[in-house]
């Protein structure tokens, strides 16, 4: 890779799972993406040498004994990927919960010599899991004095170790950012408000959803922060006392507003201030008498638990199955359980008991009415959802408005990017609130040179969270040869400052800006970029709207298209991915599809690893998985492009296997945003707004905004856990302006991942992971995943 590591790496060849197996299990509540995980964890201890078991049907299974524990191979867990909830089974298990349950359990794994759990599950089958590792040597003695085992085998498998991973829709548990299945669930719900919408508007109709969340009101909140909805019910927060005139009145306004459909969402541990039910059946009733609106009832039900995994629960999950296994390797009879999580877009290892305590503690606040609390305990991002929400969803009457005389102009700049539409909302609906006018600037910089410009109101962006591309039309072009325009067009419109969303065109629009300052005052004023494309490759920023969507449109077809190789039989399909020089895309896509390669710019390869991987397709067509999957992405190589790797596969695979290509196109950039993008265009851009608020406080001098150090124009980028204003000026040393990129990539570690899972011998990095944290040490900051 081109980024020089600046530590000295840990590499996991020295973690030797050789004469260890592993058992892994899946309890409680299915969840999208537990299959991601279990292939993970079998792939991962294969790869270092360990014997690796399924446990079928979850504790029930380990009970049993028998044919629900069997050892598996590299094949068994081919094809599963893709596959929604858990092919191992899951399953309630009263026996479990009593000691002769566990006894047998115990017999069951020494039996076969398994010490080494991991788990993928709640709280309930993690706490139960550990419960079992403290009984275990007692466990053990009391089989050897019953004569079910000797003394040699309890000395010989005198530790249990446990590593969990957290496998719910609900987003419940303290101490993880998203839990397995939790994307998917948004996904799911996401569908179908839009679908409702859709039927809502042509009625004037109100719709009331269920969603589930019985002691989590996550996938609430968020749904309803992604669609916008009028109101939303949640156990952490409930509403005020007479709330019940208060939402009324909300929704006459909104009718009044010409807005034709009213969209209410309830978790369905929805509760009221004196901790009694608010049912999606009481709210429907309500607002039939009150306002006599047509009003439906919709319960998504187990919809919400279906379907296929995004690309972000794959990913997640993958990535935890494998530091679940590194986790295992180095556990000695000290490390307390842990849970393998992600925070921001690191994996991080955390006590599991604390874990669940903090879990146990939001519920104890709940029943005990200590709402304010619970939200907190619930963790930073479940706060920022929150408050994010409030501010976007109710208007203050103008009358209460503050009023701060100050303009700011908003627009799209580059190609488009799901998500950019939600962006801009948030922008206009913080800025409103913050009592600025908005202005929005028509096609970029070329539409703003030619005052393509309008006042923008708080009605006037309803509705856009859901649609993709770019509703007030972008460009790529930019400003440099506009700038007299420009600055005219600030100055006829008095723009005070200037919000940007967009992707490298607006980084260097922005530069542009910034250096012609000196000539013009106009742009003497706080300018900040929220950083928007599919390609992922702004400097500054670990991810950019839109290219979360792009990826999951990437996933669904290589679904289909590993379909139609799967029903074929020995066929090889070439995939070309968009991207610029930029690899993310290329990358994460084979991780999420589960690819046999993919060619990156930002790893050089020559003739010889093409034949590497040829020869690697040719073993693979001899074992039952018959089909193969290369990812490329579009500049990874000039010369080797993707008619030539079709034609060089083609020639070499002769009789063993045919190929076929595929050019993705234009439809990555188009498409609904997911749940992701709507979420994180949201809340980034609410987060910038506020920024140029307080930047004009701190510029406004004897009647006007006066900027002009580096500090006022910035880009608020996803660094690790933090989002993060940084001076574009500070960014250029990060950055390859050549060929578009950042020089250092944090997913450029992720790519070893992707060659252990196609089976591949390479050399890890793990110096990352491996050191426990503490749920209470959480950084405060907003993190990404979670968004």
């Amino acid at each position: 890779s081109r980024s020089a590591m600046d530590h000295q790496p840990k590499f996991f060849e020295n973690l030797s799972g050789a004469g260890k197996a592993i058992a892994v299990l899946t309890s409680g509540g299915d969840a999208q993406g537990m299959n991601a995980a279990v292939r993970a964890v079998v792939r991962m201890g294969i790869y270092v040498n360990a014997k690796v078991y399924f446990i079928y049907e979850g504790y029930q299974g380990m009970v049993d004994g028998g044919d629900n524990i069997v050892e598996v191979s590299w094949e068994s867990v081919s094809s599963i990927l893709q596959v929604g909830g858990t092919v191992i089974g899951s399953a309630r298990c009263k026996p479990f919960r009593t000691r002769e349950g566990r006894l047998q359990a115990a017999l069951n794994l020494v039996q076969r010599g398994i010490t080494n759990l991991c788990v993928i599950g709640g709280d309930g089958s993690l706490t139960g899991a550990n419960l079992f590792r403290g009984e275990w040597s007692g466990l053990l003695e009391e089989l050897a004095q019953k004569g079910k085992i000797d003394a040699e085998a309890v000395k010989k498998y005198a530790y249990l170790n446990i590593v969990g991973m957290v496998g719910s829709i609900d987003n419940d548990f303290c101490g993880t950012d998203m839990t397995i299945g939790t994307d998917s669930a948004l996904h799911r719900i996401i569908e179908v408000v839009d679908a409702i919408m859709t039927t809502a508007q042509s009625h004037q109709r109100t719709f009331v959803l269920e969603v589930m969340g019985r002691h989590c009101g996550y996938l609430a909140l968020v749904s309803a922060l992604a669609c916008g909805a009028d109101w939303v019910f949640i156990p952490e927060y409930p509403p005020e006392e007479g709330w019940e005139d208060t939402m009324c009145l909300k929704l006459s306004e909104n009718r009044a507003r010409k807005k034709r459909l009213n969209i209410i969402i309830v978790a369905e541990g929805a509760i009221d201030c004196h901790n009694k039910p608010i049912t999606s059946e009481k709210v429907k009733d309500l607002v039939v008498q009150q306002l006599g609106f047509d009003t439906r009832v919709t319960i998504l039900g187990h919809v919400q638990r279906g379907g296929t995994p995004s690309a972000f629960d794959r990913i997640l999950a993958s990535r935890m199955g494998v530091e679940a296994v590194l986790a295992l390797l180095e556990a000695t009879p000290d490390t307390p359980a842990c849970v393998v999580s992600l925070s921001g877009n690191q994996a991080v290892r955390l006590p599991l008991m604390e874990c669940v305590q903090m879990t146990q503690e939001v519920q104890k606040a709940m029943d005990e009415g200590r709402f304010l609390e619970a939200v907190r305990l619930r963790g930073k991002s479940f706060e920022n959802n929150l408050n994010t929400y409030k501010l976007l969803s109710h208007k203050r009457p103008d009358s209460e408005l503050p009023k701060t005389n100050f303009n700011v102009a908003v627009l799209n700049v580059g190609a488009p990017a799901a998500g950019m539409n939600a962006a801009v909302r948030a922008a206009v609906r913080v800025g409103i609130t913050e009592g600025h006018k908005i202005f929005a600037v028509i096609d970029g910089f070329e539409g703003f040179a030619r005052g393509k410009i309008k006042e923008i109101s708080w009605g006037d962006v309803g509705g856009w969270t859901g649609q993709g591309g770019s509703i007030l039309g972008t460009k790529r072009t930019l400003p440099a040869k506009y700038l007299e325009k420009i600055a005219d067009q600030m100055r006829t419109n008095n723009i005070n400052a200037l919000m940007v969303i967009g992707g490298f065109e607006a980084y260097l629009g922005l530069l542009e800006l910034s250096a012609a300052r000196e000539k013009h005052d106009e742009f003497c004023v706080p300018m900040v970029m929220v950083p928007a494309t599919v390609s992922n490759n702004v400097p500054g920023s670990d991810f950019s709207i839109g290219a979360d969507t792009a990826l999951n449109t990437i996933t669904d077809t290589c679904d289909r298209i590993k379909q139609s190789a799967s029903g074929t039989k020995r066929r090889v399909f070439i995939i070309e991915t968009m991207g610029g020089y930029c690899g993310y895309l290329a990358n994460m896509g084979a991780l999420a599809a589960g690819a046999d390669a993919a060619y990156i710019f930002e790893e050089q390869f020559d003739i010889r690893e093409l034949q590497a991987n040829v020869e690697h397709l040719t073993e693979k067509m001899k074992t039952s998985i018959q089909r193969g999957l290369v990812l490329r992405n579009e500049n990874c190589n000039e010369n080797y492009t993707t008619d030539f790797i079709y034609q060089l596969y083609s020639e070499e695979g002769k009789g063993v296997f045919d190929c076929r290509k595929n050019v993705l196109g234009h439809m990555q950039q188009g498409g609904a945003p997911s749940p992701f993008d709507r979420n994180f265009g949201t809340k980034i851009s609410a987060k910038a707004m506020q920024w140029i608020s307080k930047k004009l406080k701190e510029t406004y001098r004897k009647g006007k905004v006066f900027a002009n150090t580096d500090d006022s124009v910035c880009l608020l980028g996803m660094r690790r856990r933090n989002l993060v204003f940084q001076p574009v000026a500070e960014l250029k040393s990060e950055t390859d302006f050549v060929h578009r990129i950042p020089k250092e990539q944090w997913w450029l570690k992720l790519r070893p991942l992707m060659k252990i899972l196609a089976k591949y011998k390479t050399s890890y990095d793990v110096s990352d992971s491996g050191q426990l944290e503490h749920v209470a040490m959480l950084p405060k900051e907003v993190e990404a995943g979670a968004i």
